[in-house]
Order: C-alpha cells, then sequence, then structure tokens
C-alpha cells in the first residue's frame, strides 16, 4: 500500500519488494496444492455422507428461495431471500470478471471444466457450513442474530474450541478490510478513471456517501440494497454475456470441446497464449473457482445466519444457490464471451482482457458495460464483506464494536480509492486461505452431527425427500 512520494524512497522501495516476496511465498504455499484438496476433499465427502441429498432436492431449493422473499419466523433478521442476496453481493465481485480471464490466460480453456468441477462440489461444502452457521447461531444482547464458522465452532465443538474460532475471526478481518474493502474500491476507482476519465477522488468521495449510507445502517439495510441491487446487476451481465456469446454462436461447439479437452491435455500455444499444462489448468480453475464462490472459507454463512427461514435446512437449501449462481451462471458467462471471441490467445490477463473481449463483439458498449457491472460488483461485494467483518467484529468484542467497525470499515473502503494496494490485495489473500482452515476443520469435525441433522429436519419437513 504504496503512496506516490513513499515510491520514490529507495530504501521504502527496497522493503516493500521484500515484503512483496515474502507475501507472494507465504500465498503460494497457503493456496498451493494442499488447500486445494483439502477444499475439493472435503466437498466429495461431504456429498457422500449426505448421500447426494444437495442434489437430489436440487429443484426444491428454488420452491425455498421464492418462498422466502418475506420474513418466515420471529428469529433473525433478513429474509431469506435478502440472505441470499447479501451473501450473493459478497460473492459476485472482480473475482467473476478479472479471476476468470485470469485462471484462463494462464491455465488455458480448461480451466473453466474445473471451475465447474469446483462448483459442483462447492455447493456441498456451501449446504454444510450454512446448516451449521444458522443450526449454532446466537442472539447477542442488543438483538444481532450472528453465526458462521467461530459460532459452530465454539457451541458445536464446546468452548475449548473456541480459540478457533477467534483465528477465523481475525483472519476474516484482515481479509475484510482488504479484499472486501480496500481492493473492490481500488477497482472501481481505477475502472471508471480508465473508461471514462472520473477522478480517482471524486469516485473515493461517492464510494464514502454511498456506502457510509448502506453500510450505517447495518445488516437490515444492507439486505434491503443486496435485494433489490444483486438481481439487477447478475440479469444486466448476463443480458451482456449473451449479446456476446449469441453474435458468436457457431464457435459454441468448438469452444465446449476445447474447454472438456484441454482440461484433460496440455492446451497448445497459440497468437499470445503461452500454452497450459493439465496442471495449470487445474491449479488455475479450482483456485479461481474457489476464489470466486468462496465455498469452504466461510464467509457467505455469516450473512445467512442472519435469516428468518422457517429451519436450518431450509436456509442451507437456498444458501448453495450461492455457489450455482456465482460460478455456473456467472463466472461461465465471462468464460464463453472470451473464449468464443478468441480474445483469449490475444496475450493480455485479467481484467483487460475480459473488456476487450465485449468490446470486439460489442464495439462501442462493450467496454462500457463491463466497466458498470464490474463497479457494481465490486460495491456490493464492499457490502457483503462489511457484514462478515461486523460479525467477527462482534464475536472479538461484542456488540459494542459494531458501530465504530462500520466507521473505520467505510473510511477504509474510501481510502482504497486512492492507494496502490500489492502489499494488501497479497495480505488479503492469505487471509483469504487461513480463514478455510478453522471453518472446513469444524464442518469435517462436527459431519456426524450434520448428516444427522440433516436427515432430521428432512423428515419434518414434507417439501424435501430423505
Amino acid at each position: 500500500m504504496l503512496l506516490p512520494a513513499a515510491r520514490k524512497t529507495p530504501l521504502w522501495g527496497y522493503i516493500v519488494e521484500v515484503v512483496i516476496s515474502a507475501l507472494k511465498a507465504i500465498s503460494d504455499v497457503v493456496w498451493g496444492p494442499i488447500m486445494l484438496v483439502l477444499l475439493v476433499g472435503t466437498g466429495l465427502y461431504l456429498t457422500i455422507g449426505l448421500r447426494f441429498f444437495p442434489f437430489r432436492n436440487w429443484m426444491r431449493s428454488y420452491a425455498c428461495l421464492w418462498q422466502g422473499r418475506s420474513h418466515q419466523s420471529a428469529d433473525g433478521e433478513i429474509s431469506p431471500w435478502n440472505a441470499l442476496m447479501t451473501a450473493l453481493a459478497g460473492t459476485i465481485g472482480t473475482g467473476s470478471i478479472v479471476g476468470v480471464a485470469t485462471a484462463i490466460s494462464v491455465g488455458g480453456p480448461g480451466a473453466l471444466f474445473w471451475m465447474w468441477v469446483t462448483a459442483v462440489v462447492g455447493m456441498v461444502t456451501k449446504f454444510a457450513e450454512v446448516m451449521l452457521s444458522v443450526q449454532f447461531r446466537e442472539k447477542t444482547p442488543a438483538g444481532n442474530w450472528v453465526g458462521g464458522a467461530m459460532y459452530f465452532i465454539k457451541n458445536g465443538l464446546g468452548r475449548r474450541w473456541a480459540w478457533m474460532g477467534a483465528l477465523f475471526c481475525i483472519f476474516c478481518m484482515v481479509a475484510c478490510m482488504g479484499t472486501g474493502a480496500m481492493v473492490q474500491a481500488n477497482a472501481i476507482s481505477a475502472n471508471l478513471d480508465k473508461t471514462f476519465g472520473i477522478p480517482v477522488w471524486v469516485t473515493a468521495l461517492a464510494l464514502l456517501v454511498l456506502a457510509g449510507t448502506v453500510i450505517i445502517g447495518g445488516v437490515s439495510r444492507v439486505g434491503a440494497v443486496a435485494g433489490k441491487l444483486v438481481p439487477f446487476m447478475a440479469c444486466l451481465y448476463c443480458v451482456l454475456s449473451l449479446l456476446v456469446i449469441g453474435s458468436h454462436i457457431s464457435e459454441i461447439p468448438k469452444v465446449l470441446w476445447m474447454i472438456i479437452s484441454d482440461a484433460f491435455t496440455p492446451a497448445a500455444a497459440g497468437g499470445g497464449f503461452a500454452g497450459a499444462t493439465v496442471m495449470m489448468a487445474i491449479r488455475q480453475g479450482m483456485a479461481r473457482g474457489v476464489f470466486s464462490n468462496e465455498a469452504g472459507l466461510g464467509t457467505a454463512p455469516m450473512a445467512h445466519a442472519a435469516s428468518t427461514a422457517h429451519s436450518p435446512l431450509t436456509q442451507a437449501s437456498i444458501g448453495m444457490l450461492d455457489v450455482f449462481i456465482t460460478t455456473l451462471i456467472i463466472c461461465s458467462m465471462t468464460g464463453f464471451a472470451i473464449l468464443v471471441t478468441g480474445e483469449w490467445c490475444s496475450g493480455v490477463q485479467g481484467g483487460i482482457m475480459t473488456a476487450s473481449a465485449y468490446e470486439r463483439a460489442l464495439p462501442g458498449i462493450g467496454r462500457i458495460g463491463v466497466t458498470i457491472c464490474l463497479a457494481l460488483f465490486a460495491f456490493t461485494t464492499a457490502l457483503g464483506w462489511c457484514v462478515y467483518g461486523e460479525r467477527c467484529a462482534i464475536y472479538l468484542f461484542g456488540d459494542r464494536a459494531q458501530l465504530p467497525f462500520r466507521i473505520v470499515y467505510v473510511l477504509v473502503f474510501c481510502l482504497g480509492a486512492l492507494l496502490s494496494l500489492e502489499i494488501v490485495w497479497l495480505a488479503s489473500d492469505i487471509g483469504n486461505a487461513l480463514m478455510a482452515f478453522p471453518n472446513l476443520m469444524g464442518i469435517l469435525l462436527l459431519s456426524p452431527f450434520l448428516f444427522r441433522l440433516v436427515r432430521e429436519e428432512a423428515q419434518k419437513d414434507p417439501r424435501f425427500t430423505v
């Protein structure tokens, strides 16, 4: 995180380079093969242990969501619909646009296949963590309904495990200030400056006002805004993507074959694409898939824990749709748009690749459309992550930390629009990975209870097949 003046100091520049190198090394370790195997392995284990319950009751999840547009009980703060929209606000972010492009530019078309694989098993992981979060949630003295990994660890495994919940909260708050606030604001300001020429300071001021108005109102206001804004921005992006894909409809069979074949065979170099091994496709696809849908990280369940759903099973069934919508719909739209236009061979990376693909298919409006969607995605992501960080602050310090946290978060969000964030990005990435360890350990240790709870709840609800 560097101000321009600080970059001119040789000693400071050397220190920053050392710190960045160290953080990159740590990030490579925590996001390495062990983490990916743990994330995917947990999803497979839960799928078998639940006897494919989430998939057997797939269509019932949509019925639960439709019925959840209004409050269903006196417990909770927001409707089941708004709980999902708040979670989607946190997950549909820059990773859905930039992350997919990065995965394809490094791992080739096959990376998209492995993103799908990660999403399928991730849906079951998200189902499990939401189920446990709602089951073991608490109501604080101030009336906040709080849940998440820290609460199902403490209340499900016993207070002797509370330290693991505290670690989860610390890592989450690091990621919250970085990934949730500063990185999103920086993405908004940089893209608005590049596309529309809006000065960075103007964007920072606008974000201060807009975010402050929503966030200070708490989870109920965040849920209400997300409930309206998330469906709009998701539909806008899907329409834009379908126009790009539709204009190259003849390329779809070829692209589908590339995605499947390159997932199991090395992708040949071509144009500006350097080629990719199968392992590169697997690692990029899985890593970016997890980053986009956050299944296993333990973030979204904190939003779902505030739901007024009839039962934990109802909200868990709704919660797993988060992964389906984020990765299998939004990320797939991005991936297909990049592949059908041939932009993946251009040699550019990240958001530039995505914007170029849309601009090539829709001259004059493609880049503008992507910029607007990216700004909306990043803004709602910041709203969702504020809920996560706030819940962690309440767990560590009590209700008195709620308002101070919101104020600090809004200020940090505004600051992120003005600064270079190399160190912040890396630290946040590490925080994201470290959150997953206590979350997944808690799920695995509580899995026998989880399997029994799902059967018992399903027997009470005629909508579900045991």
